[in-house]
């Protein structure tokens, strides 16, 4: 299993709409390397969903449900969308600021690549970020 983070600004679609859908397509990637991030998710993957801009906080967990595809968005070009499921919202928000003040996540892809919008979380990044975070929806 691997585990990722996606970027999302809530005013266009935020954790809260993930949770009320349950499920969506993530599509609108116009970036190769977050575009190849997309394709090297596989089915089971974890994720944390990313609220940008104003709030710039790990707001909850997301799973993989169906791999990469064709983008259904795209007019032109070779872009990829997974399908990902809502699976926990964090018991509290993970801030950048909170992130980048932890030394134990001073290499993650949030603070040394922070305008990609899909990237990977090594695993010990997630369980620093996870431990005792979780509540169901």
């Amino acid at each position: 299993m691997s585990f990722w983070l996606i970027k999302t600004e809530p005013s266009t679609y935020s954790w809260d709409d993930l949770v009320q859908e349950k499920q969506t397509w993530w599509t609108g990637i116009r970036n190769f390397q977050a575009r190849n991030n997309l394709r090297a998710m596989k089915k089971e993957d974890l994720i944390f969903v990313y609220h940008s801009m104003t709030e710039k906080a790990i707001k909850g967990t997301a799973e993989v449900v169906s791999e990469a595809k064709p983008d259904s968005t795209a007019t032109d070009g070779d872009w990829s969308m997974v399908e990902i499921q809502a699976v926990k919202t964090l018991a509290c928000d993970v801030p950048l600021n909170d992130i980048k003040k932890n030394p134990r996540l001073a290499n993650m892809a949030l603070v040394k690549n922070s305008r990609l919008s899909v990237q990977p979380v090594t695993e010990k990044e997630w369980e620093e970020i996870a431990a005792s975070q979780f509540h169901s929806n």
